[in-house]
């Protein structure tokens, strides 16, 4: 696929959304020429730990190394190897298990992979425990999250049994109008916390890890060496700036349109998405064709129409189905609801 014929995109990431001029221009804005290059590191570690209530925070290169720095110091205060979440914990499904390679810890996958965690999944764990992560939300599940009361009780047991609680909110901001509670006051739940500097706010990398001064000051420690202590830094921060501004503020906006994007595709029938309705701006579209199918289809939609519908396809224990995943935000709200159900209609017809 040519990425040069997309003009119009329901992905998020997708590249025409990723010009250089574009995010330099909006980054200009942010500094004069007195501003030295490690302030808006500086300042957004500020903003960060202030929004999440946390007595520090501190920049990473990457989600990656931020997380597995976060374990690795849990691991040495607890003298423990090992770690539960989720069975498609993004450190196990996404990362080459990193944190065993890099760390020696051990994952230890709690509950089926389908589903929520649930607290009995957690009370099931009998191996000590370093840490237990919750990702909020859980995306490969479609955005899900757990209710509020029942997440506050999966910590309290972790941490009745010595384990720290570590926060996997790569899209903590997208998270936040499901419960509708401060930042401060989800954050405030665990002993760490990862948020992403790419994804929902749609920086360029990075990410922030928040949380006690001493276990901030420790992971400082591991940052430095794998690598993560780089200078210059500047440009990775001030696309975060700009997105908790620009963004953040309009993510219960988002969800809203995914509700609609969501509803209007059901109602079509010819595909279906989950969860339904969607409790973040992130859900799964599941279509009654082969991945294969499916992925020749959308780049035929962009040679021909120049209309990306996702950046790829997932495919399913069912062979003759697949489905992909939509993010909500300002590039969806230039579809309405009934052009994605007829966008996904095409696809579909287009794939058989």
């Amino acid at each position: 696929m040519d990425p040069t014929r997309i003009r119009r995109s329901l992905a998020l990431h997708a590249p025409i959304r990723r010009r250089p001029a574009a995010l330099l221009r909006e980054w200009a804005a942010l500094v004069d020429e007195d501003t030295l290059p490690e302030e808006p590191v500086a300042r957004l570690e500020e903003r960060i730990a202030e929004l999440l209530g946390a007595e520090a925070a501190l920049f990473f290169p990457s989600g990656t190394m931020a997380q597995q720095a976060a374990l690795r110091v849990h691991a040495e205060r607890s003298g423990r190897r090992a770690f539960a979440a989720h069975p498609q914990s993004h450190l196990d499904a996404w990362e080459l298990q990193g944190y065993n390679a890099v760390h020696g810890l051990r994952f230890h996958p709690a509950g089926d992979r389908n589903e929520l965690l649930r607290t009995d999944d957690l009370a099931a764990v009998a191996e000590p425990l370093a840490a237990v992560v919750w990702e909020l939300p859980q995306r490969d599940l479609g955005g899900v999250l757990p209710e509020w009361d029942e997440l506050t009780e999966q910590v309290r047991l972790a941490r009745a049994r010595g384990a720290a609680a570590h926060l996997d909110g790569a899209r903590l901001w997208e998270a936040q109008p499901f419960y509708g509670r401060p930042f401060a006051e989800i954050a405030g739940l665990f002993d760490s916390v990862y948020v992403s500097l790419y994804k929902g706010i749609q920086g360029t990398r990075g990410a922030v890890l928040a949380g006690g001064a001493d276990v901030v000051a420790e992971a400082g420690v591991w940052r430095r060496r794998l690598g993560g202590a780089i200078p210059d830094a500047w440009p990775l921060a001030l696309g975060a700036l700009a997105g908790l501004d620009r963004l953040v503020p309009r993510m219960a906006e988002f969800r809203d349109h995914a509700v609609a994007i969501a509803a209007a595709v059901n109602a079509d029938g010819v595909a279906r998405v989950f969860p339904d309705p969607p409790q973040t701006p992130l859900f799964h579209v599941h279509l009654p064709v082969s991945r294969a199918a499916a992925q020749l289809a959308g780049e035929r939609m962009v040679e021909e129409r120049g209309i990306q519908l996702f950046l790829r396809v997932r495919s399913s224990p069912d062979l003759s189905r697949c489905g992909f995943e939509v993010t909500v935000g300002e590039n969806a709200l230039e579809f309405s609801p009934a052009e994605v159900a007829e966008l996904v209609r095409e696809l579909v017809k287009r794939a058989g």
